[in-house]
């Protein structure tokens, strides 16, 4: 983008401090960026509108939080005191305008062709999803510090699913002492875990060696811990469920069971909000990158 960033106009909307950290990380690569839905800028070079209807939205791109709503109906923007109806801010959009959004559903998606404006949902990025996964993994471990008498340095701990944060999450345990197995279903996955020198198990032959870990890490996206396996769960191991909702726990039988379930959501903004929004504000100078090369 150099010698065509200030050509580039951008609107923050809504978010927490990661939103306002991205944004200021794209004002610092020579990009145009107002921010409208925070209560105030306390630091950084971005210039606050406080309404809606403060100036014309001629802007190249709006970007919207992650994710970009939590009602359904009105912008993410816990630390404004104002509601942004989610149409409201798409009535004042140019057809030209792109949107750029975290966690995009289909009532955003239905918005935007209605509209006819190009939506790009940041949360999908490839680039995006493996850098999140780090502050993820960090958060778990200090989850399970805090919610163990023990250290996780000898400690049996079982990690589900051998994705993006699996694999970081492994690491990092493994080189805290800790002693990881990793649940798969692939061979090929079953195989890159041992050649990290991991303990590897297939998920199918989880119900019979749960009973064995201290500490349990789901990052499947899917129900694996129901009854059946929670009745097979120690009940002093503590399980960390790192899945999107609806999460990969059956909650309510493993409180009944007495078994300690943390559901850790959105920790990258909670744990580490400024490496969370250097990490989105990196990606959406991607994507402004990618459109450019398009012209």
């Amino acid at each position: 983008m150099e010698g065509n960033k200030g050509r580039y106009r951008l609107l923050f909307v809504g978010g927490d401090s990661r939103q306002l950290r991205a944004a200021n990380r794209t004002a610092e690569n020579g990009v145009q960026v107002n921010a409208l839905g925070f209560s105030e800028l306390t630091a950084g070079i971005v210039s606050r509108i406080d309404d809606i209807n403060d100036r014309n939205f001629d802007y190249t791109a709006v970007v919207l939080p992650l994710p970009y709503t939590t009602d359904g109906v009105n912008i993410n923007s816990p630390e404004f005191k104002k509601k942004l109806p989610v149409s409201d801010v798409f009535q004042k959009l140019p057809v030209d305008c792109c949107v750029l959004a975290g966690k995009c559903d289909t009532n955003l998606r239905k918005l935007a062709e209605g509209k006819g404006i190009t939506l790009i949902d940041y949360f999908d990025r490839e680039e995006l999803q493996i850098l999140n996964a780090i502050p993820t993994a960090e958060g778990a471990i200090q989850i399970a510090m805090q919610e163990t008498p023990f250290t996780l340095h000898s400690s049996e701990c079982l990690i589900i699913g051998n994705g993006r944060i699996g694999k970081i999450l492994a690491k990092m345990l493994h080189g805290i002492g800790a002693s990881v197995t990793v649940a798969s279903r692939k061979r090929k996955d079953m195989a890159q875990v041992i050649s990290y020198g991991y303990k590897s198990l297939e998920i199918g032959r989880m119900y019979d060696n749960i009973c064995n870990y201290d500490v349990i890490f789901n990052t499947a996206p899917s129900l694996v811990l129901d009854a059946d396996m929670l009745s097979k769960t120690r009940r002093d191991a503590v399980v960390i469920d790192l899945a999107s909702k609806p999460g990969g726990v059956d909650f309510e039988t493993a409180r009944k069971m007495g078994i300690k379930v943390i559901w850790a959501l959105s920790l990258p903004g909670k744990v580490a909000p400024h490496t969370a929004g250097d990490i989105i504000g990196k990606t959406i100078l991607n994507i402004l990158n990618e459109l450019e090369a398009k012209q």
